[in-house]
C-alpha cells in the first residue's frame, strides 16, 4: 500500500465532517496529520462511519481482524483522534472532527511538553492555510450560543430553562472540567501572547464528560466546584458559550475575545451580534451609572461606547453574555430579553435541521 494512501483518505473523511477546519488538501493537512495519526490510525480513522459504531463493524468495512482494530480504536481515542461512548453496554467509537474535537482534545489536559509544542506550531499553520484559501467563515445561522451571566438577568422578566447556567449544573452529571485549547495554544506557541485569564475552566457533561474524565483529558467535578469556576470566569469577564440547542449541550466553553475561537469566528462577522447571541441585550438605569466605563472596557465585543454620560449600546454587536452587567460597580445594568430574539433549536436534530435547510 503506498503509503501516503491511508492520510489522502483521511483528507477526504475529515473533509466530509467538515466543521470550522475541515480536511483540505494542501501540505500543511499532511504535516499535520503524520504528527497525529500513525499510518493505521489514519487508514481507521478514515473507514469509521459516519455514526457510532462497535469496533467490531469498522473491522468488517475494513476487512480486518475486530480485536486489532479495536486497539488501534482505543488509542486512537487515549490521544483525542475520536470519542468513545458505552451505550447499551457496549462500547461505541464516534468520529469527530477537528473542530470542535480533535484539537480541543490535543490541548485540554494542560500539558507543556515539547510534542504539544509541535502540534500547536502544526495545527496554528493548517488553520492559518485554511484560511488563507477559503476566507474567513461566513455564518449563516449560529450553531454556537451564548448563555448569559445568570445574576445579570432581569428579575421581573421571565427567564427560560435554557438560558440559566444553573440548570445545567444541577441536572447533569457527571460534570468534567478541563483547560481551554483556545489560550493553551497560544501558551504553546507564545508564553508571552497568553491573555492571563483563567485556564482551567472549560466545561463538559453526560456523554461528552464520561468521555474527557474516562481518557485523563478532564477531571471530575462537583456541582460546588462547577459553581465556583463558573463565578471565577464571570469575574474574568469571560462568556458562556454552547451548542445553539435548548437540550442536550455537551460543553459549556469559558471563552475571551483575543484567543476563543467562537468569539473570533463571531467577530469577524459584519454583525457579530446576530451571529452568537444569547437572545439578551443590557438595559440602563441612568439614575444608577455614573459614567466609569467599566462596562466598556469589559465588553467582549466592543459593542459599548460612552455616550454623553451613560454608554450606548451597538445591538448588532452584542453577544447579550452580561460581561457588562456582571461588571458594573453601581449595578445599573439588566439583562432583558429581546422581543425579536430567535430561540435555540430544540436538540442537535433541530440544529442539523435548521442548518441543511439553509443550505438546501
Amino acid at each position: 500500500m503506498n503509503p501516503e494512501e491511508p492520510y489522502k483518505r483521511l483528507c477526504r473523511a475529515m473533509e466530509r465532517r467538515g466543521g470550522r477546519y475541515p480536511g483540505m488538501d494542501i501540505p500543511e493537512f499532511y504535516s499535520l496529520a503524520e504528527a497525529l495519526f500513525t499510518p493505521e490510525e489514519a487508514e481507521v480513522c478514515a473507514a469509521m462511519p459516519e455514526r457510532p459504531a462497535p469496533a467490531l463493524l469498522i473491522a468488517e468495512v475494513l476487512g480486518r481482524d475486530p480485536e486489532d482494530v479495536e486497539g488501534i480504536l482505543e488509542a486512537m481515542a487515549d490521544k483525542g483522534l475520536c470519542s468513545a461512548r458505552i451505550k447499551e453496554g457496549r462500547r461505541e467509537y464516534v468520529p469527530v472532527p477537528f473542530v470542535p474535537g480533535i484539537f480541543e482534545f490535543q490541548f485540554m489536559r494542560g500539558t507543556t511538553t515539547e510534542r504539544d509544542r509541535r502540534i500547536a506550531r502544526l495545527i496554528h499553520a493548517y488553520k492559518e492555510a485554511v484560511d488563507r484559501k477559503a476566507g474567513p467563515p461566513k455564518i449563516t445561522f449560529p450553531t454556537e450560543r451564548v448563555i448569559p451571566i445568570e445574576k445579570s438577568l432581569d428579575s421581573e422578566g421571565q427567564v427560560h430553562t435554557y438560558d440559566q447556567v444553573s440548570y445545567y449544573i444541577d441536572h447533569y452529571k457527571p460534570i468534567a472540567v478541563s483547560t481551554c485549547f483556545c489560550r493553551h495554544e497560544e501558551r504553546l506557541l507564545d508564553e508571552e501572547g497568553h491573555c492571563g485569564k483563567p485556564d482551567n475552566v472549560c466545561m463538559q457533561f453526560g456523554v461528552a464528560a464520561h468521555f474527557v474524565i474516562d481518557r485523563k483529558i478532564g477531571r471530575e467535578v462537583s456541582k460546588d466546584e462547577a459553581r465556583e469556576i463558573l463565578r471565577r470566569s464571570e469575574e474574568a469577564g469571560l462568556v458562556h458559550t454552547s451548542r445553539n440547542i435548548q437540550e442536550g449541550i455537551d460543553f459549556i466553553c469559558n471563552c475571551c475575545p483575543c484567543h476563543c475561537m467562537i468569539l473570533r469566528t463571531a467577530l469577524l462577522q459584519p454583525k457579530p451580534g446576530l451571529a452568537l447571541s444569547s437572545g439578551f441585550s443590557p438595559v440602563l438605569d441612568p439614575d444608577r451609572c455614573v459614567g466609569c466605563d467599566t462596562c466598556v472596557e469589559r465588553c467582549p465585543a466592543q459593542a459599548l461606547s460612552l455616550g454623553d454620560w451613560t454608554p450606548r449600546v451597538d445591538l448588532e454587536r452584542c453577544f447579550g453574555c452580561g460581561v457588562c452587567a456582571s461588571g458594573c460597580p453601581s449595578e445599573a445594568i439588566e439583562m432583558k430579553a429581546r422581543p425579536d430574539a430567535p430561540e435555540p433549536p430544540k436538540d442537535r436534530k433541530a440544529l442539523r435541521e435548521a442548518l441543511k435547510s439553509l443550505s438546501s
